[in-house]
């Protein structure tokens, strides 16, 4: 017998249409701040600021791309696309976390170059676009907040987020040494600082995404529970090809082949199973196999 516990379908899920209204109004006024931030740091020539810039123009990249998957993810499964476009959430933060590392490699060599000899910069126009850059980060950042520990798509830009917010308040600091003490070098050191952050932000992610790309267990469910859970329901005697992936975000698929004694509550039994994987590891979109005991012989290794 197979069967689909929840007869769920790939429509969009509740709360889709906000959160891609969420994605254009933080990628919209993170667009505007570093169009300012970068023509300061043009005008007085901050590494600083130049590299913030930089840093957000890429958050401002990946946000735009996050922005594209959550309207992606909201139309419906039609043709050979059975599970809709959902997926497009899982692309956006493995192309978000490339171009941070990119960003962070061009920062570092030009921070690199500079602190050997760095330029007189005003620490005063430092501050205040900085902590101006604080603002526009935390509130960008409560725009997105949610269903971080299920929604990568959310999560990244979250994070990139409040990650630009420390990093702005760095600068703050590194204007407010320039302005006190003199100290030019403060600018390209701040620079080197940033693009660290960067390739250390993008780390975490960059593993994630490549994991949900290639149909990886997702980090939050551990496959040993989820095995031992299944093999402890009613009259299940052995757990075989169990699968687990993320499917889009915040949907997390599994199918797996259940060897159980013959019995006439299967349907009770599967929607009991379902609800227990839906509870416990937050997998909403499970199939499973039901085998009767015997009549397949002896199951195949669980895999």
């Amino acid at each position: 017998m197979h069967s689909h516990p929840h007869h769920q379908h790939p429509h969009p899920r509740p709360g889709t249409g906000s959160a891609t209204r969420a994605f254009a109004a933080v990628t919209l006024i993170n667009l505007a701040y570093t169009a300012l931030e970068a023509g300061y740091g043009f005008a007085i020539n901050s590494l600083a600021l130049l590299s913030d810039a930089l840093h957000n123009l890429g958050d401002v990249l990946g946000l735009a791309l996050a922005w594209g998957a959550a309207a992606l993810a909201q139309r419906p499964a039609r043709g050979r696309l059975t599970y809709g476009w959902g997926r497009a959430t899982l692309l956006s933060p493995l192309a978000n976390g490339l171009l941070i590392v990119g960003f962070s490699g061009a920062l570092l060599w030009e921070a690199m170059r500079r602190i050997a000899e760095p330029p007189e910069v005003p620490g005063t126009t430092v501050m205040l676009v900085a902590a101006l850059g604080i603002a526009v980060n935390l509130g960008a950042a409560w725009f997105v907040r949610g269903d971080h520990g299920h929604d990568l798509n959310r999560r990244g830009a979250y994070l990139h987020l409040v990650a630009d917010a420390g990093v702005s308040l760095a600068a703050v600091l590194a204007g407010l040494g320039m302005l006190a003490f003199g100290w030019a070098w403060l600018d390209p050191a701040i620079a080197l600082l940033i693009g660290v952050v960067i390739a250390w932000s993008a780390t975490g992610l960059l593993r994630e995404s490549f994991g949900a790309v290639l149909d990886a267990v997702p980090p939050q469910v551990d496959p040993a529970e989820v095995h031992a859970l299944l093999a402890g329901l009613d009259g299940v005697r052995a757990v075989h090809h169990l699968h687990i992936w993320r499917l889009a975000a915040g949907r997390i698929a599994l199918t797996a082949h259940l060897v159980r004694t013959p019995a006439a509550d299967h349907d009770a039994f599967l929607h009991a199973a379902a609800e227990a994987l839906d509870r416990r590891f937050s997998i909403n979109h499970a199939t499973l196999q039901i085998e009767h005991e015997g009549a397949c012989g002896d199951p195949p290794a669980a895999h």
